[in-house]
């Protein structure tokens, strides 16, 4: 954490980088196989440079590229993620978008082979081993440091309506956990995770990973698990708290979403205030146990002062947003919300289909096929 790692690298104004994190499933049996190495090995030279691996090998993530807008995140994925299917498929095997699998037992679960890993499996031990989860990261290009400090700060009112239009993780070791997102509650048991404090400046924001670095609790910032942090390296704001939506089409609104209240925030809040952590912790509580019927009070106010539930703050936040997205060219994007907010997320379709058929390998089988749709 020297040199480069204190400055912020000048990003375009609201450019777009994603990653998503598939599982990786036998495309006979539906459970997971830990092929994430082999399959990196064996993928063409133009797929390559998008896949990373992650903490256990029946995970693999693809990364876009720095992307302008909206458009571009949907063709990019379409061509890296089609390319990563015909390569799963040739391998027998299927990429599975949730963020849970309903039924693998973490302690089965293979760990990748790097030593990043091997020092946070040692440090976690069984939290560690039971973390088989996967997200959507999303990353928007902002000018400065000190504005990328400012949306984190701000932004963290509004992160638990994009958790409640992302869930997709009812399921853990096949059992219904009550939860809408229970990858959250995983999450939050790792150190330096979730919720975090109020920072006034980007030289704020140094010196104390500075000083967690010297105290020896981290190595370096991606050792902070925050739900949203800043990217000196990349010259983004990261958005980390989403599920992995189970459908394309969900993706790319989110990701519209989050883009239009990124430059929403930019744009119009000249400065962060410390918001109240009773009700940030309380916000994403209700979306990660109810989703969308979840209820919300915006410690800000701008989308109200009453409480209400997640899926009108959706609808508020949207609203709120949707000149700038038109702006941004991605209005018709953000429209599909609509979808999300009046028909459920992954995670209702989840409990639909294991509620009707009691199978869990049927739940897998109808979001694999309806990624695209």
């Amino acid at each position: 954490m020297t040199g480069d790692f204190f400055s912020f690298h000048q990003g375009s104004r609201f450019t777009i980088g994603v990653e998503i994190e598939f599982q990786i499933i036998d495309a006979n049996d539906c459970s997971l196989v830990p092929l994430g190495p082999h399959l990196l090995n064996l993928a063409p030279l133009l797929l390559r440079p998008r896949l990373a691996l992650e903490l256990i090998k029946s995970m693999l993530e693809i990364q876009t590229g720095i992307c302008h807008d909206v458009r571009d995140v949907e063709n990019d994925l379409l061509q890296t993620c089609s390319l990563a299917e015909e390569l799963a498929a040739d391998n027998g095997c299927l990429l599975y978008a949730a963020s849970l699998h309903p039924f693998a037992r973490a302690a089965s679960q293979e760990l990748t082979d790097d030593t990043r890993f091997a020092r946070i499996m040692d440090e976690l031990q069984v939290i560690g081993r039971r973390f088989i989860s996967q997200g959507l990261h999303v990353h928007i290009g902002l000018p400065d440091g000190d504005t990328a400090i400012r949306v984190c700060n701000e932004i963290q009112a509004f992160l638990p309506v994009f958790l409640a239009l992302s869930t997709s993780s009812p399921f853990f070791q096949a059992k219904d956990t009550g939860f809408m997102s229970y990858r959250t509650k995983l999450f939050e048991v790792l150190p330096m995770a979730g919720i975090y404090d109020f920072l006034p400046d980007w030289r704020s924001f140094v010196a104390e990973l500075d000083n967690l670095r010297r105290h020896g609790i981290i190595e370096t910032i991606h050792d902070l698990w925050w739900d949203a942090r800043p990217n000196g390296t990349l010259g983004t704001v990261e958005i980390r708290i989403c599920d992995l939506p189970t459908r394309f089409s969900d993706i790319l609104a989110i990701v519209a979403l989050i883009q239009a209240t990124v430059a929403w925030l930019a744009d119009s809040c000249p400065e962060a205030r410390p918001l109240r952590g009773t009700l940030l912790r309380a916000n994403k509580w209700q979306a990660a146990r109810y989703g969308l019927e979840g209820r919300f009070v915006d410690p800000t106010g701008k989308l109200g002062s009453h409480a209400m539930n997640l899926r009108l703050a959706a609808m508020l936040l949207k609203r709120k947003v949707s000149e700038l997205a038109d702006q941004l060219h991605s209005a018709t994007y953000l429209e599909h919300l609509d979808s999300i907010i009046s028909g459920g997320t992954g995670a209702d379709l989840q409990r639909r289909v294991y509620h009707k058929s009691g199978q869990f390998k049927e739940v897998i089988r109808t979001v694999q096929n309806g990624f695209w749709k």
